[in-house]
């Protein structure tokens, strides 16, 4: 080949060589992670279980929507409490709603503004003195469910200077069971299951005070792939959402 001719095949080659690698079409249009989301396996919503013998959670139907026009793939499992904020601290899992937490503060993103709410209420015999507030449970004789901690309601009512009986059960039907046989004056129970348990079997003239109402936000992990980007796409999501009619039809 002539010094000429080559110089023009060199000339016609360049823009060859200077063009980037070229990307494959599944590379470029590859899905975002899964995300898990993460719950605990006692819940503060309902005593009802799905399929896999898990909570059969109301919030999944919010997160449902929420993935879905995120266009994020997900899947839900429940988790001891213990384990599920292991996990989230770690990055095992990426996601929750949860009541705002410490042990979430380094890990995790909350949400600027709380998802929904969730209830405990004081619930007592009628002729029994109402209760006006967290105080007035002090030296009284009460039922609890164990493994919640209500908030810190718990650990307030097992200080010994303040003589409070706590009657400790298994379930929620167990501990509305024995205020009706008078075995204690109150139950401290969260609004969602109370009210399973005592639609199936009513009390007479029950009657029940508020005694907390927690805040319940969107938890995303750090360590999610542009977590910030993603929880300001589920924020703007969830303004949309109407969060109590997804969790009511839910439970029907």
């Amino acid at each position: 080949m002539l010094p000429a001719q080559l110089f023009r095949y060199l000339i016609a080659l360049l823009p060859a060589l200077i063009l980037p690698w070229p990307v494959s079409v599944s590379a470029a249009a590859s899905p975002p992670p899964e995300i898990e989301y993460a719950s605990p396996d006692q819940s503060v919503w309902t005593t009802h279980s799905n399929k896999q013998g898990e909570p059969d959670n109301p919030l999944n139907s919010v997160a449902a929507v929420l993935f879905t026009k995120a266009g994020i793939p997900w899947h839900s499992r429940a988790y001891p409490a213990t384990r599920m904020f292991k996990y989230l601290q770690d990055g095992t899992v990426h996601f929750s709603i949860l009541v705002r937490s410490p042990a979430l503060q380094e890990c995790c993103l909350l949400s600027r503004k709380p998802l929904t709410f969730v209830e405990i209420h004081a619930y007592h015999r009628a002729g029994t003195p109402p209760i006006k507030s967290v105080n007035d449970l002090l030296g009284k004789s009460v039922i609890t469910i164990h493994g919640y901690s209500y908030g810190g309601l718990l650990a307030l009512l097992g200080e010994e200077r303040n003589r409070t009986g706590n009657n400790l059960t298994l379930t929620h039907a167990a501990a509305f069971h024995m205020l009706a046989q008078e075995r204690a004056d109150y139950v401290i129970d969260y609004a969602g299951p109370a009210s399973e348990v005592l639609a199936a079997t009513p009390i007479p003239g029950l009657q029940s005070e508020l005694l907390s109402r927690q805040e319940v936000f969107l938890v995303l992990s750090k360590q999610y792939p542009d977590a910030e980007k993603l929880m300001s796409r589920f924020e703007k999501i969830a303004e949309t959402l109407d969060v109590d009619t997804l969790i009511r039809r839910s439970k029907r």
